[in-house]
């Protein structure tokens, strides 16, 4: 048989990621302040554009005033041929990159490492939550925990409160809590310092009746009231000395090694309130839209005085980005717009009656209702919080869904067997095969075999070494 070479066409969908298109994808995902910050710098570069509540009496931009803008822009490093200023995070290299897409244009999926940023503290949590329960009521209390701990990992608001505003019941807030408290890093979700410690100490196995006496005299330890410690711990100084060595090497503000989360505050992007005919109302917050304007009449008068190709080429670059920017925001305000209306249609329940009607909501699910790229809905609910008359929340907050197999890698799976293990009665052990089986109920199918080898790279015992180290016979 002869190997034979031809040419054949084929035609073939694919997106030419520009750096336009990169930017239009990042815009999606900031949050209002970080948008803020990027509005407000554009409008220091790009004398076309202006805010669109500018005074009547302002003063009109001149031809010179244009020269002066593109001397500061060329002082600044600026290129003569200007595009949208670079977005913190966004990866944008010098080639094309193709990638398939449906019919709609949206982003592909694979993209989503291009523009790749460092977890903060709350999405960290979230994904090992998501991965810990099925339980969609459960989850709901434990994100909107979640989202209530500060920069060091504390939560400094009462469960039984949060429980109130969700209309739950006081011991749901504390079952989410103690969930909560089970995440990487160790100790977050503690109401005190005390309780940090003991989280960490409690998974260190380290957390003895002396142990749990010096937590609760760390005023001694403050004041080196070594006597007092002594006295109250029911120790040696040998022993003492070796404990408070060992308080030395815990972490006391967990959650500091990640990024602060983007919104420390949430503010409202999107406003839901009742109408009066009891169906919900679904608006934009004007308080987060930027509003900006591209000058036409200044550009028109502008390019009728430039001489210079140079200025020329900075006058064309400018209104170009200014046009792009102006559009971008109004695509961004009507997709925010659009998957937060779809977000309150499915939730509608949960609005009326708290989080016992929250319903099970995937990405997916939205992004088909709204014809969108499931990547896209999963930018909008980035970053943004939805207000509604129960209060403000994470747009993340109103999804969830079960736990599907094949859906978790070996480090998820290995990290939630540590969780069941911490979380074991000391008189019901938790043998390899018993731990398979609850992975399973919650849709997590591995093997006994599997189970024992994870266990085993985790450094956990057996189960029959576990029972005798609480006294147990096995």
């Amino acid at each position: 048989m002869s190997a034979m070479q031809r040419l054949e066409l084929r035609q073939g969908q694919s997106l030419t990621m520009t750096p336009q298109l990169v930017q239009s994808i990042k815009l999606l995902q900031l949050s209002h302040a970080e948008l803020s910050a990027y509005v407000e710098a554009e409008l220091e570069r790009n004398p076309l554009l202006q805010e669109a509540e500018t005074r009547a009496d302002a003063p009109v931009p001149s031809l010179a005033d244009f020269l002066r803008a593109k001397q500061k822009a060329e002082a600044a490093g600026a290129r003569i041929v200007p595009g949208p200023a670079p977005l913190r995070g966004a990866a944008v290299s010098g080639s094309s990159s193709p990638g398939s897409v449906s019919g709609r244009g949206e982003l592909d999926a694979g993209m989503e490492a291009t523009l790749a940023r460092a977890a903060s503290l709350a999405e960290h949590l979230e994904a090992q939550l998501d991965l810990a329960t099925a339980d969609a009521r459960l989850r709901a209390i434990g994100r909107h925990l979640i989202h209530s701990l500060n920069e060091a990992g504390y939560l400094t608001e009462d469960p039984a409160e949060i429980a109130a505003r969700l209309q739950a019941a006081p011991d749901e807030a504390e079952a989410a809590l103690r969930l909560v408290q089970t995440f990487e890093p160790s100790g977050v979700g503690a109401r005190n310092l005390a309780e940090c410690l003991a989280i960490q100490l409690r998974e260190r196995d380290r957390l003895d009746p002396a142990m749990q006496a010096l937590l609760a005299h760390l005023h001694l330890v403050a004041r080196q009231d070594f006597a007092g410690l002594l006295a109250a711990c029911g120790v040696d100084r040998e022993d003492l000395a070796g404990m408070l060595a060992e308080i030395r090497r815990l972490e006391p503000k967990p959650g500091l090694s990640f990024t602060p989360a983007t919104i420390d505050v949430l503010v409202p992007d999107v406003l839901v309130r009742t109408a009066p005919d009891g169906t919900f109302l679904v608006e934009l917050n004007p308080e987060t839209l930027p509003r900006i304007l591209l000058n036409r009449s200044y550009y028109a008068e502008v390019a009728k005085a430039v001489r210079k190709d140079e200025d020329k080429s900075f006058l064309s670059d400018c209104f170009q980005t200014a046009s792009w920017l102006t559009r971008s925001l109004d695509q961004r305000a009507r997709t925010i717009l659009k998957v937060a209306a779809e977000i309150a249609r499915q939730q509608e329940d949960f609005f009326r009656e708290g989080v016992s009607a929250l319903r099970p909501m995937t990405l997916k699910a939205v992004a088909e209702a709204v014809g969108m790229h499931e990547s896209t809905v999963s930018r909008v609910a980035a970053n943004k919080a939805m207000g509604t008359e129960r209060g403000t929340y994470p747009m993340r907050f109103f999804f969830s869904a079960a736990t599907g197999e094949g859906e978790h890698s070996a480090k998820a799976v290995r990290h939630r067997i540590r969780q069941l293990v911490a979380g074991e009665s000391p008189k019901d052990v938790l043998s390899d095969e018993a731990i398979a089986r609850k992975l399973k109920q919650e849709g997590i199918a591995v093997a006994r075999r599997t189970v024992a080898k994870y266990r085993e790279a985790l450094r956990i015992p057996s189960s029959a070494i576990r029972r005798r180290g609480h006294g147990l016979a096995s």
